[in-house]
């Protein structure tokens, strides 16, 4: 049973930073698509970032140089390093894996599994 568990979600100011995580279990974490997505009180959700098995990522434009998505297959763990935090960044935080080598398609529905996701407050 896939199972993905986010954490490290949290309040900040405006140019703060966080580091969410989202631990992994039953599957094989090496070879997958992961992503991280948010959605933000009636919007719709989005694709923050998004990681394959060969470690090629893609980001949204609006987090470009300021988020940064890694994994560490020995802890079977997916990150997001979120730097200069701004208000619309404040969202539902979720991560989302695929049992497959490469990320084909960032589209939510693509993604089966799913986290309950972490709340991420960003004040001006």
């Amino acid at each position: 049973q896939v199972q993905l568990v986010e954490s490290g979600g949290g309040s900040v100011q405006s140019g703060g930073s966080l580091r969410l995580s989202c631990a992994a279990s039953g599957y094989t974490y090496s070879s997958n698509c992961m992503g991280w997505f948010r959605q933000a009180p009636g919007k719709e959700r989005e694709v923050v970032a998004s990681i394959g098995s060969a470690s090629y990522t893609r980001y949204a434009d609006s987090v470009k140089g300021r988020f940064t998505i890694s994994q560490d297959n020995a802890k079977n763990t997916l990150y997001l390093q979120m730097n200069s935090l701004k208000p619309e960044d404040t969202a539902m935080y979720y991560c989302a894996a695929k049992q497959t080598y490469y990320c084909l398609s960032i589209s939510p529905t693509w993604f089966p599994y799913w986290g309950q996701g972490t709340q991420v407050t960003v004040s001006s």
